[in-house]
């Protein structure tokens, strides 16, 4: 059987005040034509179809276009289920008229729930769709009161379907999780679990031939080939940068054995990270596309009249812009020089400021500009 796993679309996204409607759209276009091209036999959708509980009017078109697009014109059934990000209750409205057509789209934890089946010409392979849910939700569907967290949650449902299902046939896990040993990014929401820990051990899966996880938002395995992050299919921070978006097509063989391939996603804008010295940047080569969206670094000492604006007519798309610091500080560090600052005067306060941007002691002759614009505010203060 030919799958097809993505996850964390998050339609509606917003980055840095800017509105990816526009980016999602042409990636969608771009998920339907590799659709089109590799004929999958079912496609899963591992959480986080939007990026919150109540999305904007265009995201949810645009979720309706593409599962539309991808159930009627190719007939393929998706699977999907509800992320962190996602609002249960809404996602849940039709979904069992939907089924009817092919879209299998659980948001909760029910009692004996049953897995969706589809069949090759091997036989029947067995698809659990597990929802992001809190422990306390699992806890009252099995009416356990010890499951306090999220591996215990997870423990009961392997549990219940190792309990009711014979393991030798072939089970895949649909799942929005953080796996312990996956690696996180700035961009996903750190799953609740307030004083406790949100990880689930990746080896309660291994019963399982293929686990199709959402939530991580780089495409990665966790300790075996078979337990994978699709990833997301748009990068959505610059601590993504380095990442390569993809979607994962599997091949599910008859002894549950799985051959993978990573699909490249290519967008229309990239994020990129570029520094440099202002009159520099200005040149226009510094990024690999001037349309990407860029955090700019500057190099520069001095005083800079407007850089935001005068950059933006090269390179439209900046998100952040900067000024790199030459000393990098820890939080404790930084905590403790502000508490020493408080007790500066306004001179050797702005000394102290000098030497963090600068990474240099203020020289003599501008501590006396300084010294003179200081009294010059005080005299102005008192009106003098």
């Amino acid at each position: 059987m030919r799958i097809l796993h993505t996850a964390d679309w998050h339609l509606g996204k917003i980055v840095n005040y800017v509105h990816m409607t526009e980016d999602q759209q042409y990636i969608l276009d771009q998920f339907i034509s590799i659709v089109e091209k590799e004929q999958p036999d079912v496609i899963i959708i591992a959480g986080d179809l939007y990026d919150r509980s109540i999305p904007p009017k265009k995201a949810v078109e645009l979720l309706n276009q593409t599962l539309t697009k991808l159930i009627n014109d190719f007939n393929i059934p998706v699977l999907a289920i509800s992320g962190n990000h996602d609002s249960p209750d809404r996602l849940e409205f039709g979904t069992e008229l939907f089924r009817r057509q092919g879209l299998f789209l659980d948001t909760k934890i029910k009692p004996n729930r049953e897995p969706v089946i589809l069949h090759d010409s091997e036989g029947p392979v067995y698809f659990h769709l597990i929802p992001y849910v809190e422990p306390a939700e699992v806890a009252h569907v099995f009416e356990d009161p010890s499951i306090k967290s999220h591996q215990q949650a997870a423990e009961k449902l392997i549990e219940d379907i190792h309990n009711r299902f014979n393991m030798n046939d072939r089970h895949v896990w649909i799942g929005h999780a953080f796996l312990a040993g996956g690696m996180e990014t700035e961009s996903e929401e750190r799953l609740s679990m307030i004083g406790g820990s949100p990880y689930i051990d990746a080896h309660l899966l291994k019963g399982f031939s293929y686990i199709a996880l959402g939530h991580l938002h780089q495409a990665q395995r966790v300790t075996a080939d078979h337990i994978r992050y699709s990833g997301s299919i748009l990068k959505y921070s610059f601590s993504e940068a380095n990442h390569n978006k993809s979607i994962t097509m599997v091949d599910l063989e008859a002894d549950g054995e799985c051959t993978l391939e990573k699909i490249p996603l290519v967008p229309e804008r990239d994020f990129e990270i570029i520094e440099g010295y202002f009159e520099e940047l200005l040149g226009g080569g510094a990024a690999a596309d001037p349309e990407n969206y860029l955090h700019v670094r500057l190099l520069d000492d001095g005083q800079l009249i407007d850089p935001m604006g005068k950059l933006r007519k090269v390179y439209p798309n900046i998100l952040h812009l900067e000024r790199r610091r030459s000393l990098t500080n820890n939080p404790y560090e930084d905590l403790h020089k502000a508490k020493e600052r408080q007790k500066l005067s306004h001179q050797d306060l702005f000394h102290s400021f000098y030497e963090d941007i600068k990474g240099d002691s203020i020289p003599d002759h501008r501590k006396e500009l300084v010294l003179q614009a200081i009294e010059n505010l005080k005299d102005r203060e008192r009106g003098e």
